[in-house]
């Protein structure tokens, strides 16, 4: 059964928090809503640095062609293309349902990551604002977090995530795979230009909060040959840890992905299809853990050298992100006597 529609959802074009460099989509998004009765989400992939996540929604207006979340869309009686775009599935009760997990005994205070599937903060966001109650849980129960976005808006939650920073609680990484903005529009096409992005990390630094770069994905014969400049220029901003991971092309994102990449920039395509399958051993997609999101063989080798020669060159603090553990559940009449 496909989730409910919701009847004349707010219009994410007409938020005031949104800023747009360009034309928005041509199309907007049908908004369905999501009965889910748990937001935790339980990750037991050995090759993925954290055990939880927060997804608000599914499905994204980005519209990134290598998104290895469209195949979830499918689950949900959708398609893992245009539908994936357009058809956004939001978790209405997000933050009450975090907050009902936070009180269950069994929850310790683990780092959550936010983006862990699809981005949070996305264009419907700045209407529906789930992802920001989520982290307003999150700061009352200090409860540290993990955040991935290529989205500005992530800069309207900066009092929450300078409140969580300064109790070593919470991380920003901004995804940031292209320098170049014609290539950057041709794969990512309603996602912010990379300049723009540059400018999130900026901000978010001089707010106090740990800001990282990521190169995700790297795109053989694409945009590899470009990390040395996208480190160069997250590092001037404020960014200073950086990580990197492989194009990954799981289900129907193949298709979806080479349909994008032929269209938009035909006279790459062939090199960049030819590249992919040198990292995957003839093949476009692996799905081995610890090898779908690093590759194998020569090709694979040099885009890991080329990455560890300019982290280390320009200082970069090594591995993914991480986050204390000041959790604790807020009780009104104690926390009257509260210092801290």
């Amino acid at each position: 059964m496909k989730p409910r529609p919701v009847s004349n959802p707010p219009n994410p074009w007409d938020a005031t928090t949104v800023d747009w460099l360009g034309e928005p989509p041509a199309a907007l998004p049908h908004v369905y809503a999501d009965a889910t009765r748990e937001i935790l989400s339980r990750n037991d992939s050995p090759d993925i640095p954290f055990n939880f996540s927060v997804n608000p929604y599914r499905g994204c207006a980005h519209a990134c062609a290598y998104c290895y979340a469209r195949p979830t869309h499918e689950y949900l009686g959708f398609g893992a293309g245009t539908d994936f775009d357009t058809r956004i599935v939001a978790k209405l009760r997000a933050p009450e349902l975090l907050r009902r997990a936070f009180e269950r005994s069994s929850w310790t205070g683990e780092p959550i990551a936010f983006s862990g599937n699809t981005d949070a903060w996305q264009p419907l966001e700045a209407s529906l604002r789930l992802t920001r109650g989520c982290l307003e849980v999150c700061a009352e129960y200090r409860n540290p977090v993990l955040v991935t976005t290529k989205a500005p808006l992530v800069e309207r939650d900066v009092d929450l995530l300078a409140a969580l920073a300064a109790r070593g609680a919470a991380s920003v990484s901004i995804s940031l795979p292209f320098l170049d903005g014609h290539r950057a529009r041709a794969i990512e096409p309603w996602a912010a230009s990379p300049e723009r992005r540059l400018e999130t990390i900026r901000r978010l630094a001089a707010a106090g909060i740990p800001v990282g770069v990521s190169i995700a994905p790297v795109i053989p014969g694409l945009n590899d040959e470009e990390i040395p400049r996208i480190l160069a220029a997250a590092r001037e901003a404020g960014a200073t840890r950086a990580h990197w991971l492989l194009l990954r092309l799981p289900g129907a994102v193949a298709a979806v992905f080479e349909e994008r990449l032929r269209e938009a920039l035909p006279e790459r395509a062939e090199r960049v299809l030819h590249r992919i399958r040198e990292t995957r051993e003839g093949k476009l997609y692996d799905g081995r853990f610890g090898v779908r999101g690093r590759g194998e063989g020569e090709y694979a080798r040099t885009i890991a050298g080329l990455f560890d020669a300019a982290s280390s060159r320009l200082g970069f603090a090594e591995g993914r992100p991480t986050a204390d553990t000041p959790f604790r559940r807020p009780r009104p009449q104690l926390d009257l006597f509260a210092t801290g």
